[in-house]
This record gives C-alpha cells, sequence and structure tokens, in this order.
C-alpha cells in the first residue's frame, strides 16, 4: 500500500477523523462557580452529564445560535477563525469539547454515537438554544446525524456538514468501497503504541502546502491533550456506524461542503454519497481543498456558512 492510500485509509478508519440512552440529565455550570448535586464546585463553562463527564464549552457573542461539533482527536479550538468571523457578524457561537477530547473530562465510557449525541442534546437544552445551524467536521457530521435521529429537529434550523465521515467506513458486502476491519485495527494498533508518531507522521495531508508548520504543530499538540481510550473507541464507533438510513430521513436544510483533495475523507465515498442519501441537501466541491479546508479555505467556508445560515 502506497503512502496516499494508507492515508486515506487511516483517518477514514478513524471514521471522521479530524486529523489524520434517554435524555441526559445534567447540572449546568453558568456562573463563574457552581455547585453538582453532590456539592463539587464546577468552573464556569462546564456542563455535567449524567454519567458526571464535565463537558467544556465555549459560547461567543450573541444572535442566531451557530453550534459548532468538532472531529476526531481534536477539540472545539479546531473551529475559532469560523466562530471569530461569525460573532463578527452578529451570530452567537458555540462550540464544546466532546467528552475524551480538549479541556473535557475523560471518562472510560461512552463514546458511542448515542451517547455523543446525548452529550450535544444536553448542551442545546442547557443553553435553552433554539434556531440552531448545526455545523459539522468529519466524525462530528455523523453526531449531529445521529442527534437528529435521536432527538427531533425542533431546535435545529439547518445543518452544514464539511469533510464528513458520512455515511458508512466499514467495507461491507453492500458497501463495497468500504475499508477493511482489518486495516483499520492495524491502524488503530498502531496508536496504542506510539501516537505522537503517528501523528507526526500523518499530519501534512490535513492542510495545504503552504500551511505553516506552526499552525501543524498546533494542532498535534491538540490532539495529544486527548484520551487514547476515547480515540480508540470513537474510532471503532465510526467505523461500525453506518447512517445511510437516518440520512435519508433529515428534512433540515443541509449544506455538505467537501474538498476533491482530502485523503482523510475521500469525496466519492464520504461527501457525495451523503448529498445524494440527504433529501434536497446543497453540495459544495472546494476544488485543491484538503480535509483540514477550515484553515487552508478560511475566507471561502466562512463566506458559504455567513451565506447559508442567514437564508
Amino acid at each position: 500500500m502506497n503512502r496516499r492510500s494508507l492515508l486515506t485509509s487511516v483517518t477514514s478508519a478513524a471514521a471522521g477523523a479530524a486529523l489524520f440512552a434517554g435524555s441526559p440529565e445534567a447540572v449546568w455550570a453558568k456562573d463563574t462557580k457552581s455547585a453538582d448535586a453532590k456539592g463539587r464546585i464546577l468552573p464556569s463553562q462546564f456542563l455535567e452529564t449524567r454519567d458526571r463527564t464535565a463537558l467544556f464549552y465555549k459560547d461567543w457573542g450573541s444572535g442566531k445560535p451557530v453550534v459548532f461539533v468538532h472531529s476526531w482527536a481534536v477539540s472545539s479550538d479546531l473551529w475559532q477563525y469560523q466562530m471569530v468571523h461569525l460573532c463578527g457578524k452578529g451570530m452567537r457561537c458555540v462550540a464544546f469539547d466532546r467528552r475524551g477530547h480538549g479541556r473535557s473530562s475523560q471518562p472510560g465510557h461512552g463514546y458511542d454515537y448515542d451517547t455523543l449525541a446525548d452529550d450535544l442534546a444536553l448542551l442545546l437544552e442547557q443553553l435553552d438554544l433554539r434556531e440552531v445551524t448545526l455545523v459539522g467536521h468529519s466524525m462530528g457530521c455523523g453526531e449531529i446525524v445521529r442527534y437528529l435521529s435521536r432527538h427531533g429537529s425542533s431546535r435545529v434550523d439547518r445543518i452544514v456538514l464539511v469533510g464528513t465521515g458520512t455515511p458508512f467506513a466499514l467495507k461491507t458486502p453492500d458497501n463495497p468501497e468500504g475499508i477493511d476491519r482489518a486495516v483499520l485495527d492495524k491502524i488503530r494498533d498502531s496508536w496504542a503504541k506510539d501516537l505522537p508518531r503517528w501523528l507526526a507522521e500523518n499530519s501534512r495531508p490535513f492542510f495545504a502546502s503552504e500551511t505553516s508548520p506552526e499552525m501543524i504543530q498546533w494542532l498535534i499538540r491538540m490532539a495529544l491533550q486527548s484520551s487514547l481510550k476515547a480515540l480508540l473507541d470513537c474510532s471503532n464507533a465510526s467505523t461500525d456506524a453506518d447512517f445511510r438510513t437516518e440520512l435519508v430521513a433529515i428534512t433540515v436544510p443541509t449544506l455538505i461542503i467537501h474538498g476533491d483533495a482530502d485523503v482523510s475523507q475521500p469525496i466519492e465515498q464520504r461527501g457525495r454519497r451523503t448529498a445524494q442519501l440527504i433529501p434536497g441537501s446543497r453540495f459544495k466541491l472546494y476544488e485543491g481543498a484538503p480535509h483540514g479546508l477550515m484553515f487552508t479555505h478560511t475566507d471561502r467556508l466562512n463566506a458559504d456558512l455567513l451565506a447559508f445560515i442567514k437564508e
């Protein structure tokens, strides 16, 4: 297998990797400090889920809400260039770190899509966000799709799927273009032995040739904040998640953005197939864009997000 095809398999293994049951009950820490049900002091900007996972979130600006869901291994900082821009245009921008990622706590469980979708539901409910535009990248797109199938669209105005990992990553008789499980397991084994090395060797295709080495190192450091347990479990969940039947049931306006130089989530198997499954969806091709197009095509993405939100 050549290096390019290996990279494609690697990040597809993460099924939405950025680099490379029931409604939850929670205590919401809105003030500078707030106590949970057992009297523990929680800092502001954290939510606590029913299983006592602390989720870090950021809430910038005011106006129509836009909620960002990041991809595998990284954190909500992935979206900061979009959030700054949209805040300046009168939007309220909210993003959170997935459990096991970034500044959120690192439980040893809960990395299935149902739980992750419930975490997203908790955020929308506790902040009482309505008429929301949900924006996801890679694995985060699956969380948005599962949120809609589990919680409905009463709070959601529209969705944007960027470099999506949907609809299905695994090779099966009815998905012959997917990735062999043995290949994915081998890649995950390499993460379990030396994740920093793997990140260093596989980060470049996420960006464009002109991307600064400082930007690349920043993203690697972001990924190294995450729990290895979370990364392995999220990858396994993403490998097995088949969103095909959920995609056809989506009724909210949907914009799909994908780069044709994306080796993490190949456009034909991911972006185009997802667009074909979601009724009435709109597909935008970014010529020459890699998986990390929020960094390489920032101005274009920001403009497209703003135009779609304001429609």
